[in-house]
């Protein structure tokens, strides 16, 4: 028996057109799961399942707003009838602002929490009754070091990724008596395409980071499959409201002493 296999399981990977999320809900393919996934514009879906096809995942892809309950509500109901009942949720849809908390109008401070923070909440809520009637479900939330830390510019993000903290402990409180686990999982530093122009040798970020990681260098998209198939799978089944920093030992690190 293999606790780590996901055969026969549906996963639905939010905003998984690219990125962090396509990795993950490759990962979950690999190990034997069914993919869907959605995001908001129909293009980002087509290149998507074009990406997806590419590396040979057969996938469903959806068009759909997580902050819009209607739309999140159908697109569910779509999924049950064309695929199945959800086993996995993974909340990765996501957005950030990089602007001073001076500079930052209410308006794209909410935009933030709306789709950060919000978003997981109306898709987990539009999941949660399939899962209950089964007694059995894995919702995983994208959390993030700034669920932790502060930094300058990104008020709105680490308030949204803290909230999203503590709305992952409250779902896995009140989800728990149905068997359905609730977790987060809080990447850190990742080599991205978003991220390659902080990763130029000598960028003062690049050595920003590398400097207060123990592991000296920045995470890749592949160092979180690993995290996040565990957290999918019944090997995670005693696990339940709690939050899986893969950062490279960041969180625990104070950084090093300057010379």
């Amino acid at each position: 028996m293999n606790p780590f296999s996901l055969k026969g399981k549906i996963a639905l990977v939010t905003g998984a057109s690219y990125g962090i999320g396509m990795s993950i809900a490759k990962a979950y393919a690999q190990a034997g799961a069914k993919i869907v996934f959605n995001d908001i514009k129909p293009e980002l879906v087509e290149k998507g399942i074009e990406e997806y096809k590419a590396s040979g995942f057969d996938v469903k892809g959806y068009v759909c707003d997580v902050t819009d309950e209607a739309q999140v509500n159908a697109m569910v109901a779509q999924i049950e009838k064309e695929v199945g009942v959800i086993d996995i949720l993974v909340n990765n849809a996501g957005i950030i602002k990089r602007i001073p908390a001076v500079d930052m109008t209410a308006a794209e401070f909410r935009q933030v929490i709306d789709v950060d923070l919000n978003g997981p909440f109306i898709v987990s809520k539009a999941v949660a009754p399939g899962m209950i009637k089964k007694k059995a479900g894995k919702i995983i939330n994208i959390c993030s070091m700034m669920s932790e830390l502060g930094r300058e510019t990104v008020a709105a993000y680490a308030s949204a990724k803290g909230g999203l903290k503590m709305l992952t402990r409250n779902l896995a409180s009140e989800w728990g008596e149905f068997n359905i686990q609730v977790n987060g999982l809080g990447p850190g530093y990742i080599a991205t395409p978003q991220t390659a122009p902080l990763r130029t040798p000598g960028h003062p970020f690049n050595e920003f980071i590398i400097a207060k990681t123990p592991a000296a260098r920045w995470g890749t998209p592949e160092d979180l499959q690993g995290p996040a198939v565990f957290l999918a799978s019944s090997a995670s089944d005693f696990v339940n409201g709690h939050i899986l920093y893969v950062d490279g030992g960041i969180l625990a690190y104070i950084g090093k002493q300057p010379k």
